[in-house]
Parts: structure tokens; C-alpha cells; sequence
């Protein structure tokens, strides 16, 4: 490999990490330097890549130790028989990169993925070197996210979590044959194996925590995964059954899903074009409806496509589910329970909570409904208010093109 300047390291290897989704940084722990000893708060401010749950910006340095790999996946760009320029940082330069950042206030945090090379082993103790260093030799406190290799040692991950806020596994593709066909030299067996490690190693840290408090602190921000989605024939509804199985088996903070991408001299095997970022959104979205809106995977697989197995990409799959279940609508605003008006399209969980809070004091007529969200002809089919019944409107035959958004609105479910 010739010899690069840091510059042209990072320039080559900062590009190559952009493939991997997985980098929020929600749930971490809140450190702090007020006693004037460590680096790194992960409350102070920078440029903004992610979001915590609370509205805490955290910024990351995003990159990989190398892009060399002696793995041959067809989907990744790095992959051994690809021709891309290689480059590799040692474990003390990606250190030395990190504090510098922070110090110029660019970031709070490193999220370090790394192509595998020699073995999983060796690349594992180069990424757990990093964040080893950074915590014991510099006393850095910002947010790191560590992504770990399935096949290395146990004891190696586990000394991941100890140094981490976050761990990711990355269980690639949404189905075992898709990952048979396109990283034959990944195991599903060894990636949930790997995952279920992680799960049990957290819950029994947290537990020993509760008792003694002296106990280490174990991947505090819990662990994430990422599937592509498009390089291989899962349908979104294969694609929900997955991401909802991987939550409920291990525990995960998040699934993230990565919509694959053609790269040069791609393999045959994989598809010509990628699929929409439409649909991408969609299984974001999903997502959403799973962890905060209480829906079963089944009720979010029935806003698919029955044939195809498609999430709709002209409206969000909360809309879907709502038009597909009309007998269940209008909801009187003022008496309906809390899990019936998540189900309202246009009223997210903070309007919800809003209506619940309101509805004690007096009746809600619909100007105040509409306060609390961005379109009021959405809502108005599916509600009934002190002032307001649709009448006929919920059954009419050509209500979607009434409610559904226009073409360039992406939202969330407001």
C-alpha cells in the first residue's frame, strides 16, 4: 500500500464509511468535565450529524480503520475484489485524529467501523485499541460508537462494550438466503450469535450495576444493526417480520436500513439500479410505528401491498393502515383511549399526549386539534371533535387522494 498523508487517509476513508447508516448517537449516557479532568462532553456543541432523543446535537468523526478487506461481499464496495483505493489508519492515528477534532470543536464523538484485514480477531483489537486508548490514556468522555465483527473472539466484544457507548452488529441483508447469496463468507448464525453475547453481556452489566456500584459501565447506549435494503428480493413486509424479530430477540436501540447502492464494476448478481429512497423512508418510518406507536409487526405489514409486499411509497404506511381500516374510524377525539388515536393519521405522539392533557379540562372542537398538527385535512376523515363529524367523508371511494400529501412533502406522519 503506498504511503498516504493523513489528509489523503482521511479524505479516502471518511468517503468510505458514508455506506454505513448505523451512527446516531441516541441514548447515551450524559458525561461531563466539570471537574475540570477529561475531554470530550457529549453536551457541548459542534457540527451536527445526529440526534439524541432529548434534542442533544452529537457530532461524530465517522470513519473506517482501513477499507482494505479480506472478505469478497458482492454489495460492498470495499470488498477484496473490488479496485478502489485502499488506505489504513493505525489505532493511534485514528486517536490522535479524534482528540484533534474534538479540540477544534468539530465533534463530540467517533463512530470506527474497519474492513477486516489479517483477521477478525486482529481488526477487532486494533478497533477496541482505539476506544482503550481514547478512555485510558487521554480520559475522553465524548460519545464513541464501536462497530463490531460477528466472527472475532467473544472476549474481544466484550471489551468493546466496556470502552463504548454503543455497539453494532450489522446483520447486512434481511434474509438468510439473501445473505448466503450475496456474503457467503458471513455466517447468520455467527451475527446473532454475536448479538445475543452483546444482549446478555448489557442486561447482566445493568443488573450488576443496580447492585454495586462500583460494577463498569457495558455499552450504556445499547447495541444497533443495519440491513440493506434492494440488493437482494426481500419485500418490506419480509423487511418489518426481520427488523421486528432483531428488537424483540436482542434487545436492539435501533435497526437501520441503508438503501444499496450500484458500485463500480459491480456483480451480476446484484440489481442494476437502486431502489427509491422512498422506500427507504418508508421502513423508517415503519420502524417508527413499531417503537413508539405501539403497532404489532403484523398491523404494520398489513399497510403493504397484499401482491407485492410493498409498503406504498405515494403515502406514509400509517395512512395505508388507516384506509385499509375504515370501519375503525372516526374516533371521537374526546373519548377515544390513547393507543385508538396513535392510530389517527396527522396525530404523532406529542399531539396525542396534548389531546389526553387538554381533553380533562373541556371538549376539543377542532381548531384545536389542528393546533397541534401540520395538516388538519389529514386528520379529518378519521376524527370526530365537539364541532366537527366527516359525515360520509371516511368512506368515500376517492378519500386517499384527498389526504395523502402532496408529492414533494417528506414526512414523518404529521
Amino acid at each position: 500500500m503506498a504511503q498516504l498523508s493523513t489528509r489523503e487517509k482521511l479524505e479516502i476513508l471518511a468517503d468510505a464509511a458514508k455506506y454505513d447508516a448505523s451512527c446516531a448517537s441516541s441514548g447515551t449516557a450524559k458525561r461531563h468535565s466539570r471537574d475540570g479532568k477529561g475531554l470530550g462532553s457529549t453536551e457541548g456543541m459542534g457540527i451536527c450529524h445526529a440526534y439524541a432523543p432529548d434534542g442533544r446535537c452529537i457530532s461524530l468523526l465517522k470513519i473506517l480503520l482501513t477499507n482494505s478487506c479480506i472478505f469478497d461481499c458482492h454489495y460492498c464496495i470495499n470488498r477484496k475484489s473490488s479496485n478502489v483505493r485502499r488506505a489504513r489508519f493505525t489505532a493511534q492515528e485514528v486517536v490522535q485524529l479524534t482528540l484533534s477534532f474534538y479540540k477544534r470543536n468539530y465533534i463530540e464523538g467517533l463512530f470506527l467501523s474497519s474492513g477486516i484485514i489479517k483477521s477478525s480477531d486482529y481488526t477487532m483489537e486494533q478497533l477496541v485499541e482505539v476506544a482503550r486508548a481514547l478512555r485510558d490514556d487521554h480520559d475522553f468522555r465524548g460519545y464513541i460508537h464501536l462497530k463490531t465483527i460477528p466472527d472475532a473472539d467473544p472476549g474481544l466484544i466484550r471489551q468493546a462494550g466496556l470502552y463504548a457507548d454503543r455497539v453494532s452488529i450489522n446483520v447486512e441483508l434481511p434474509t438468510v438466503a439473501g445473505l448466503a447469496r450475496l456474503a457467503p463468507e458471513k455466517s447468520a448464525p455467527r451475527i446473532e450469535g454475536a448479538m445475543a453475547g452483546m444482549k446478555a453481556a448489557i442486561v447482566e452489566t445493568k443488573d450488576a450495576r443496580k447492585r454495586f456500584k462500583s460494577a463498569p459501565r457495558f455499552a450504556p447506549a445499547g447495541q444497533s444493526t443495519q440491513m440493506i435494503v434492494g440488493a437482494d428480493a426481500a419485500t418490506d413486509r419480509d423487511i418489518v417480520a426481520r427488523a421486528a424479530g432483531l428488537y424483540g430477540s436482542f434487545g436492539l436501540r435501533r435497526v437501520y436500513y441503508s438503501a444499496f447502492s450500484p458500485i463500480p464494476d459491480a456483480s451480476s448478481v446484484l440489481p442494476l439500479q437502486r431502489p427509491p429512497l422512498m422506500r427507504e423512508h418508508r421502513l423508517y418510518q415503519s420502524d417508527w410505528l413499531m417503537r413508539f406507536y405501539d403497532y404489532r409487526p403484523d398491523e404494520v405489514a398489513d399497510a403493504a401491498d397484499p401482491g407485492t409486499g410493498m409498503l406504498p411509497l405515494d403515502i406514509d404506511p400509517k395512512l395505508a393502515w388507516a384506509l385499509k381500516h375504515r370501519a375503525l374510524f372516526p374516533l371521537d377525539v374526546n373519548r377515544a383511549d390513547r393507543a385508538l388515536l396513535l392510530r389517527v393519521p396527522g396525530l404523532g405522539v406529542k399531539a396525542v399526549n396534548a389531546i389526553l392533557a387538554a381533553r380533562r379540562w373541556r371538549r376539543l372542537r377542532l381548531a384545536d386539534v389542528a393546533r397541534l398538527t401540520v395538516s388538519v385535512a389529514k386528520l379529518r376523515p378519521f376524527i370526530v371533535a365537539e364541532d366537527w363529524h366527516p359525515g360520509g367523508l371516511t368512506d368515500r371511494a376517492e378519500l386517499k387522494p384527498l389526504v395523502a400529501p402532496k408529492p414533494a412533502q417528506l414526512e414523518l406522519f404529521g
